[in-house]
């Protein structure tokens, strides 16, 4: 076994060890297993079977993982994408009314459009047809987008006739565990406690289970059915006008957020040549687009890379065997489905605002000098939360982007594509809305 991984990971060359790996691996799951907990919960409100989508969301991220680990011999955790999935619950089931099949299919087809950009040059002029401050605004536009449903989640913030919202109220306890769970990630992530957000949410948890607001459901068990999410997917339903922005949202986000993860991972991990060239960065392109593709037959949103692998990274993490050992934990993580079933959605709360908080990061690398860079994206950023749907956030901005270029004479400054997608965007709001 020793021989086999280190013929397959190329350890010694990476100047790592299997104990170095597996301490890697192990770090960069407890820093993202929050997601086992908080995508079933996301799933379950667009219809789902809650136990299934548990079990859905842990196997399509070891598939992903285990992919990006033998593929792209790269130390990178996979699992379904946050914001997305949200998303995918409140906007496209709940707003715009299309099942929850149909809302799969869609991820289906831009998980299949990300697998043809990865695979051809449309990869490379996609990235640099969409302008830096717009790639920048989707990222924190659909941070607030995640937040906001966390404060409403946990009761933080609630509907009000007269000011449209308001402060919740802390007397009631559910909003109470919900603010001091957020608190205590906020304590532990400051002091640099690896696994802060689970530790939140468990904590919140115990909490409830000793107040008497959760019922104890035992630790391990065997995995609850898949078979309600199995290949379930309405790719035909998914082929409407309607759903075009839906599907290119989809394929956007994930298309930035996957490149600034792995851009990010790479500087860390040392997988940057002396050239500038990114060893194997197409096959952890191409491991992330498969990912989509594949997780959406088990009933998940778009999977994709996790910037929490820079835990692992840190902790020594330098070839795909840490992504092989996140992707085995995510595997055991199927048999403790009765803790993943007593989380209430209080106790998560604190960590969406929280991942929110940290998806803002991006906007210090905004360029503030052009107001035709500038205006666009701070509009996305806003709109995307404001609107409750990230499709329409990103169609406004680029729809304001075309605009004040063309209003300040800088036309030659508008992309191929940015043209295309305003006119796309046009045509949806005239047509469709």
């Amino acid at each position: 076994m020793k021989n086999f991984l280190e013929k397959t990971f190329e350890l010694e060359l990476n100047n790592t060890s299997i104990k170095q790996e597996f301490i890697a691996g192990f770090t960069t799951f407890i820093t993202m297993a929050y997601i086992i907990f908080v995508n079933p919960q996301m799933m379950a409100a667009s219809g789902m079977d809650l136990g299934a989508s548990f079990v859905g969301t842990c196997i399509a991220a070891a598939i992903a993982c285990f992919a990006m680990g033998f593929y792209s011999n790269w130390p990178v955790g996979l699992a379904p994408g946050m914001g997305l999935n949200a998303f995918f619950t409140y906007t496209v089931v709940g707003e715009m009314g299309y099942s929850w099949e149909i809302a799969l299919g869609a991820v289906f087809l831009a998980g299949i459009l990300f697998v043809i950009i990865s695979v051809t040059p449309l990869r490379q002029w996609m990235l640099n047809s969409i302008p830096m401050n717009l790639r920048i605004a989707m990222g924190a536009g659909v941070g607030l987008f995640v937040g906001f449903i966390g404060l409403k989640t946990g009761g933080i913030i609630v509907q009000n006739e007269a000011t449209f919202l308001s402060l919740g109220n802390f007397k009631n306890i559910e909003t109470l565990l919900a603010a001091l769970g957020f608190l205590l990630i906020l304590v532990l992530a400051v002091r640099k406690v690896v696994g802060a957000i689970i530790i939140g949410v468990l904590a919140v948890t115990i909490t409830g289970l000793l107040l008497g607001l959760i019922q104890f459901n035992g630790i391990v068990s065997t995995p609850p059915d898949l078979k309600p999410i199995l290949i379930k997917l309405d790719i035909l339903g998914a082929l409407d006008v309607a759903m075009i922005s839906v599907i290119i949202s989809f394929l956007f986000v994930n298309l930035f957020d996957t490149a600034g993860t792995l851009l990010g991972v790479a500087s860390r991990a040392n997988l940057i040549q002396d050239s500038g060239k990114i060893m194997n960065l197409d096959k952890a392109l191409k491991a992330d687009s498969s990912a989509s593709v594949a997780g959406s037959f088990f009933g998940c949103s778009p999977v994709t890379s996790y910037v929490e692998s820079s835990a692992g990274v840190e902790a020594g993490g330098r070839t795909g065997l840490t992504a092989v050992i996140i992707g085995t934990f995510f595997l055991i993580a199927i048999f403790f489905s009765p803790i993943a079933s007593m989380v209430p959605s209080y106790a998560t709360a604190g960590a969406l605002v929280y991942v929110a908080i940290l998806m803002l990061g991006g906007m210090e690398r905004l360029d503030w000098s052009d107001n035709t860079e500038l205006l666009p994206a701070l509009i996305m950023i806003i709109m995307i939360p404001l609107t409750f749907s990230i499709a329409n956030g990103i169609a406004i901005g680029f729809i304001a982007y075309v605009v004040l270029k063309i209003a300040a004479r800088k036309t030659l400054d508008i992309s191929m594509g940015a043209w295309f997608l305003f006119l796309i965007f046009v045509l949806k709001f005239i047509l469709l809305d």
